[in-house]
């Protein structure tokens, strides 16, 4: 196959999708008919218009959103190399703790129009919208257009979607290019085309240049449907995977390559990792530790965790629902995490019920043929959901509720596809049966959620209970229900399925969000709830508009770290009079400060350079003392500002202050040049903060 034909396969392959298909296989005939139908064209446009009214309408009422990351994106405008590595400043000291693709499309833009929060949070936003309509894409091709905008609604009705869809972390990115690699996954085992599936391996590289392994999640389930259903031999589908892989190998591979041939003294260090190794963070921090707890996979004992000096001598955090668990928003590791807390916001309301669904699919379709894509595609789906659930369920290390919108799509698949294809056979008792049971399992499940919430929307709850039993009851009733009889039945599933999960989500888009943990649902004054199964304790708000971000789980409130912390990964105060001062200042860095929060606040504060000392948690070896003491007798530093891994300037004594009180994260060589400076220059107040002036 030639190189252009491989470039213009995904081209070709959105036309085909987009226009009728009048002389189709018969499987695909099933799906589409001969004619398309009227209403599907409007139908589509019209998910897509609303879909895009949600998650673009007042997008800049979040702000920055995550500041960590907002800095890398600033940061980004204004230097190539900061671009091109994810530096948390200009002058390239250190990365952010992720990889960079995710920054690259929102610091371009910031470059073209001036960096601000619509620049930075409109590809987020686009990336939505898209990852809607290439997952209508991908379910309508194989099961029809009616599967096709129920999958796509359902995603686009998922809290954390317009969550995540509307922030500025990683995760958009990742989970846009991981459904547009299914869609050509789907594409490729319907053809049998290697060429699809070198560009879906292309893509699953970016995914992992955005969340690094987290976008390796869904390989297992985009090569097994290749492996099972391409209609072609065994040994072809084993090498057409080799494509697969290829593309995967070429773009992370890339990467990696520039980073460890960029040399050490021309690129900022790798955050995350104690020996400024891509592969440590890779595989350590952002790898084992995530999965297994506290220093998997790291040498040095301390990258994988987001707030090392926070831990007991069992290596468990304050509020972290159990000893040695690592930092998690959402509650201990179990079968039941993501029924509870945060996690049943974002994502549990239809996820009961597709676990239902697919598995009635898979057995009603056991006998199809071995190329049959309707199961094929639940293949797909199916594995990509229980592998993701089951990983969120049971980590150990640092986890947050929104790492879930990776299960979105895949929930959203399953209830499209199996939905229809189970509405399809309701003539048969033995589907009225599992369709009676998923409609009231799905009614009562959104029942109980709205009613943790009692005095929001409180009709909404009754209204979503008896929607539900009336088309169970219908649906029971008999199974020649046509026209506009059956009609009234799927509208009445479809508003019960939907409602609940759709109002959570416009209360979503309408609040904004900020600080490293943001959660889903109304604003925090209405949504004082504990949520799900598990009953996790929401002592504080969640991280909107300005507010502390919750924590789930015990939590140990005499615990003056463990409130400092609760109260600080958010957003740091913000300084006018310090960032003035910054301002004026003309070296390669402003300031210094421990941990990226607190730079991150100064840089968008100042507009200037800030050196992140120790990175996220103030835990990274970067710089030593050595290497601070030669940049500061070498003029490149005119400030010092005693700060905190997770936000926030404290003055001696304080929080982030002197050295040895009550500092969140840091090392051996945070502390050491905190003590230095402190030892070394005199301090002065600027508004509310001590700051030591270093080129004297």
């Amino acid at each position: 196959m030639s190189t252009e034909s491989i470039i213009d396969a995904p081209a070709r392959g959105i036309a085909h999708a987009l226009r009728r298909v009048p002389s189709a296989p018969r499987w695909q005939r099933l799906a589409y008919g001969d004619r398309q139908p009227r209403w599907v064209r409007p139908s589509a446009a019209a998910l897509l218009l609303v879909t895009g009214l949600t998650y673009l309408w007042n997008l800049t009422n979040s702000g920055y959103g995550n500041a960590f990351y907002a800095a890398a994106v600033q940061s980004g405008t204004k230097n190539w190399t900061a671009l091109l590595f994810a530096s948390l400043d200009p002058s390239n000291a250190i990365t952010v703790d992720k990889p960079p693709a995710a920054f690259w499309i929102p610091a371009l833009l910031g470059r073209v129009f001036g960096f601000s929060s619509l620049t930075m949070l409109l590809p987020e936003a686009v990336m939505g919208v898209a990852s809607v309509g290439l997952l209508y894409l991908a379910v309508r091709q194989v099961a029809g257009p009616a599967a096709g905008l129920i999958a796509g609604a359902a995603l686009a009705a998922t809290p954390v979607a317009a969550l995540m869809f509307r922030f500025n972390n990683p995760d958009a990115m990742m989970v846009f290019c991981l459904i547009a690699a299914a869609w050509m996954t789907v594409t490729a085992t319907r053809k049998a085309s290697p060429s699809w599936l070198f560009w879906a391996g292309t893509l699953v590289g970016m995914a992992f240049l955005s969340k690094m392994l987290q976008g390796f999640m869904t390989v297992p389930a985009l090569g097994l449907a290749y492996l099972i259903a391409a209609p072609v031999s065994f040994k072809k589908r084993l090498l057409h995977l080799l494509a697969a892989a290829g593309g995967i190998t070429l773009v992370a591979g890339a990467y990696s390559l520039v980073f460890q041939l960029t040399p050490v003294g021309n690129r900022p260090y790798m955050a995350g990792s104690q020996t400024n190794s891509l592969w440590e963070l890779v595989f350590g921090y952002n790898g084992l530790s995530r999965i297994l707890g506290r220093n998997a996979g790291n040498p040095g004992g301390r990258a994988g965790q987001d707030f090392p000096d926070f831990a007991g001598n069992d290596g468990s955090f304050p509020g972290a629902g159990g000893g040695g668990v690592g930092f998690s928003m959402g509650g201990p590791p179990g079968i039941l995490r993501l029924f509870g807390g945060e996690f049943s916001a974002e994502v549990a309301w239809l996820l009961p019920t597709a676990f239902v669904l697919l598995a009635a699919a898979l057995w009603f379709t056991r006998r199809a043929a071995r190329t049959d894509m309707v199961r094929a595609s639940l293949i797909l789906w199916g594995i990509w959901m229980l592998t993701t659930a089951a990983v969120f369920s049971f980590m150990s290390g640092t986890i947050h509720a929104y790492y879930t919108i990776e299960l979105a799509p895949a929930v959203a698949a399953v209830i499209g596809m199996a939905g229809v294809q189970l509405w399809n056979r309701r003539s048969s008792r033995a589907v009225r049966v599992v369709l009676v049971s998923a409609v009231l399992l799905t009614a009562i499940w959104s029942f109980v959620l709205l009613s943790s919430v009692p005095d929001w929307l409180p009709w909404l709850r009754w209204a979503v209970l008896v929607l539900g039993v009336v088309g169970a009851a219908l649906i029971a009733a008999g199974p020649a229900r046509t026209g506009r009889a059956g009609a009234a039945v799927a509208v009445s599933v479809l508003l019960s399925a939907g409602l609940g999960t759709g109002a959570w989500t416009v209360a979503t888009a309408a609040t904004g969000h900020t600080g490293g943990s943001p959660a889903s649902g109304p604003a925090p004054e209405t949504n004082n709830r504990t949520m799900g199964l598990a009953g996790s304790n929401q002592a504080g708000a969640s991280s909107r508009g300005g507010a502390s971000g919750r924590f789930t789980g015990s939590r140990d409130t005499d615990n003056p770290q463990a409130a400092a912390a609760a109260q600080g990964f958010g957003e740091t105060p913000v300084n006018p009079t310090l960032n003035a001062l910054l301002q004026q200042t003309h070296t390669k860095w402003a300031a210094a400060t421990v941990g990226a929060n607190s730079a991150a606040a100064l840089e968008l504060g100042s507009n200037t350079s800030v050196m992140a000392i120790g990175g996220f948690s103030g835990s990274d070896p970067f710089p030593t003392l050595d290497q601070f003491k030669q940049m500061v007798a070498e003029g490149q530093i005119t400030y010092f500002v005693p700060g905190n891994a997770f936000g926030g300037f404290g003055g001696p004594g304080g929080f982030g202050g002197a050295a040895g009180q009550g500092r969140a994260g840091g090392n051996g060589s945070s502390s050491a040049i905190t003590q230095w400076v402190e030892a070394t220059f005199p301090s002065t107040t600027v508004g509310a903060s001590t700051v030591y002036q270093l080129n004297q």
